[in-house]
């Protein structure tokens, strides 16, 4: 499967001078919601992660995206899914999911840059064991270290910057803030 071209036929791929939920900035970020909305495009992504994802009894992903993609995974698995939220304590599971300690869970998640909203979703989960990460795109430029196995459908690495070593910043180029601003980069 040619996933970035995928990407591109949906306009996910976007370059210019972005400012990351991180803080950082780059000059690609990808706009997963054109894949999310649209099932026929998702599917791939979906199918490779099941693919790629161990027997377990649960799906977690953090919202937004994670949660979609969780819930989709968890119903072609036929395992239960559940989402952690933010809240002024990071993320938490709320709503009543029973996971119980000797439950199997698999987080999923839609891109990953840095971990931080991966790793508040496994600290959200206080039973169970987790058994790995899955991620539909890994635009991580260095490995990420999760403390379980991390498996991504696309590896795809975006180069990002500190605001103020950001070359773009320093050409002048105009600054773009897209996504939800959750702490975490897209």
């Amino acid at each position: 499967m040619d996933y970035i071209s995928l990407l591109k036929k949906e306009g996910a791929l976007l370059r210019g001078h972005f400012l990351l939920a991180s803080g950082l900035h780059s000059d690609r970020y990808i706009e997963k919601f054109r894949l999310l909305e649209n099932p026929k495009s998702l599917k791939p992504f979906i199918g490779r992660i099941v693919e790629l994802s161990p027997k377990v009894d649960w799906v977690v992903g953090p919202t937004l995206g994670g949660a979609i993609i969780a819930s989709e995974v968890a119903r072609i698995m036929g395992v239960k899914s559940a989402y952690s939220e933010r809240d002024d304590r990071g993320r938490v599971l709320r709503r009543g999911f029973n996971i119980r300690g000797e439950d199997n869970i698999l987080i999923v998640d839609d891109i990953l840059t840095t971990g931080g909203s991966i790793i508040d979703t496994m600290n959200s989960v206080e039973h169970g064991r987790i058994l790995g990460v899955v991620v539909m795109i890994d635009r991580s430029v260095e490995d990420v270290d999760l403390g379980v196995p991390l498996h991504s459908v696309l590896r795809y690495p975006i180069i990002n910057y500190e605001p103020l070593e950001c070359p773009l910043c320093k050409k002048g180029i105009p600054l773009t803030k897209r996504g939800g601003g959750n702490g975490y980069g897209t």
